[in-house]
C-alpha cells in the first residue's frame, strides 16, 4: 500500500513535539464552476520541534501516536525567514 503524503503550511507550534498543519484543497463547484477552497488541519508529530508557523512541510501518514495524531513531518521545504 502506498504511503499517504500531503504538503501544507504550519499554523501552530504551541504544543511540545506537535504542530498543526493546514492543507488546502481546491476544487471546482459542480453546479456553478467557482473554485472552492477547503482547508483541513492535521496534528503532526515534530520530534525535534524544528517547525515554526509559516513553514511549508511535507507530512506522511504513520501509526496512531495519540488520540488525534497520525502524521509525522517528513521534510521542511521553506522556512518563514528564508
Amino acid at each position: 500500500m502506498a504511503v499517504k503524503e500531503r504538503v501544507g503550511v504550519v499554523v501552530s507550534d504551541k504544543m511540545d513535539k506537535t504542530v498543526v498543519v493546514a492543507i488546502e484543497n481546491r476544487s471546482s463547484h459542480t453546479k456553478y464552476g467557482k473554485i472552492v477552497v477547503r482547508t483541513k488541519r492535521y496534528k503532526v508529530h515534530d520530534e525535534e520541534n524544528k517547525c515554526k508557523p509559516g513553514d511549508r512541510v511535507r507530512i506522511t501518514e504513520t501509526r496512531p501516536l495519540s488520540k488525534t495524531k497520525r502524521w509525522t513531518v517528513a521534510e521542511i521545504f521553506g522556512t518563514k525567514n528564508g
